[in-house]
């Protein structure tokens, strides 16, 4: 494919004011469906990978024991967080567009794969290879959402969409009860069809995606003027087609010098010399909801069977009222982040978190709650999870230059899930497997103080961004002043 030409002098231009200045029309919905599907995918393939743990245990083929799945689930994580590195490293010099089909192909083979694992070995593989192609999406597609969508609803449009990780996990759990009943179809194939199925959609996303331009915004700090002109005139067209009549276009407010890429080094220099306090307050964020989310959701079913004697194929039923919860929350509260403010809401729903998940650790150490029970505090506790956790994304998305934008958010995501997330699966399992309530309350209260720790680092760290341009919260590294 011929790549458009490009422009090495310095440009003016009004692309980010003319995209920050349209209504809310088919357009951005086309991408919320198209990219925000990403975070269905991955609360589908993690809420699965809960799910069917029952069942991978009573498999006549793979046989695993609690640790074995604790060890897949972190073999998955690690495939996300290589996956991250390395297609991140690509968005941010290839373009978001390129990318989005790469990373679900990815997804798509390698889920499909999982399906025929015929023992540790290979399905641990497959994981793997499923995580590299979820965490090379959520790179690129943060990248890409943060730059089209206006600034006056970035804040709720991103955890609306980020929660929607809980619409995949509630499919999930809703096709666990009927693949995983023994009634209904043999468990040994039924769970090889709740990874099949992910396949599935990810098809439907490769062809929702032909419709979603590249960013204008990465088009002119790479010099393809010409081409990122004509995307907005077609969006621009677009919504006079639908009615809207738009503003005046606002005159030329930033110029850049463009260039082809940017190294490595500049990465390092933009997140540690520029902007260090953000770096903390992103490598907090990431970690405390990683550790919190990766230990919780790869576990709830074997907390349910080992310790409430919920049986495998049941487990599903579960997962419904803590997806919705999850769901409800960036929902409800998302709005406030656009008006109330990024941080006194980063610090009000991790502290929230923090608070609700120790008091549903000590109910659970001395025995009071039941499966139900345990399910609604989950479900409470998440309600303000689900929000902190989409907000942490949504931070390290627009607090840094367009040019590594994608390599923050994967670095960010990388190192928050190596730290927070790989261990957190096989260590909250062991916990589990000892059949010690105590040893798993400290592992709740763990969690529980990241959280608390990390809402301490948002109220000294945060930084107003709120209804902001992103040119203004992060100057571009390609700004040229006069």
């Amino acid at each position: 494919m011929r790549q458009p030409r490009m422009r090495t002098d310095i440009i003016s231009t009004n692309v980010p004011a003319r995209l920050d200045r349209l209504p809310w029309g088919r357009f951005h919905w086309l991408v919320v469906g198209a990219l925000g599907i990403t975070w269905i995918l991955d609360g589908l393939e993690v809420t699965l990978a809960g799910s069917v743990a029952g069942a991978l245990r009573e498999s006549g083929v793979l046989r695993l024991s609690a640790s074995d799945v604790g060890l897949a689930n972190s073999a998955y994580l690690a495939g996300a967080v290589l996956g991250a590195l390395f297609f991140g490293w690509l968005t941010d010099r290839l373009g978001r567009k390129r990318l989005f089909s790469i990373t679900v192909l990815v997804y798509l083979l390698a889920t499909a794969a999982t399906a025929f694992s015929w023992d540790l070995g290979s399905f641990m593989l497959f994981r793997f290879l499923t995580g590299a192609g979820i965490g090379g999406e959520y790179a690129a597609i943060n990248s890409a959402i943060q730059e089209l969508i206006p600034a006056r609803r970035r804040g709720w449009t991103d955890l609306v969409i980020n929660g929607s990780f809980w619409v995949g996990a509630a499919m999930a759990g809703g096709a666990s009860i009927i693949l995983l009943d023994p009634r209904i179809i043999d468990p040994e194939l039924g769970w090889r069809l709740a990874f099949f199925g992910g396949a599935a959609i990810g098809l439907v996303i490769l062809y929702l995606r032909r419709f979603i331009p590249e960013s204008p915004r990465w088009l002119i700090t790479h010099g393809h003027v010409e081409k990122a002109e004509e995307i907005v005139a077609g969006i621009e067209a677009r919504f006079e087609q639908e009615g809207h009549r738009l503003p005046p276009a606002p005159t030329a407010d930033a110029k850049l010098r463009p260039r082809r890429s940017t190294s490595l080094v500049e990465v390092f220099l933009a997140l540690v010399r520029h902007y260090p306090q953000r770096t903390i307050l992103g490598l907090c964020l990431m970690a405390a909801q990683a550790f919190l989310y990766n230990a919780i959701f790869f576990t709830y079913a074997m907390m349910l069977t080992d310790f409430y004697g919920v049986p495998s194929d049941r487990t599903g039923y579960y997962v419904l009222p803590f997806a919705l919860g999850n769901v409800l929350g960036p929902l409800l509260l998302g709005r406030f982040f656009d008006t109330v403010g990024r941080k006194p809401m980063i610090v009000f729903t991790y502290a929230m978190s923090g608070l609700l998940l120790a008091v549903t650790g000590l109910l659970f150490q001395q025995g009071v709650l039941d499966a139900t029970t345990q399910t609604l505090c989950w479900s409470v506790t998440f309600f303000f999870a689900s929000a902190a956790a989409s907000s942490a994304y949504l931070t390290v998305a627009e607090y840094f230059p367009l040019e590594v934008r994608a390599m923050a958010i994967a670095l960010f995501y990388a190192f928050g899930t190596g730290i927070g997330g790989v261990v957190a699966p096989y260590a909250f399992a062991t916990l589990i497997e000892s059949g010690s309530r105590a040893q798993v309350l400290g592992g709740y209260l763990f969690a529980a103080a990241l959280m608390g720790g990390a809402a301490l680092v948002a109220a000294l760290l945060g930084v107003r961004s709120e209804r902001q341009p992103l040119e203004s919260v992060a100057r571009p590294l390609s700004w040229h002043d006069d």
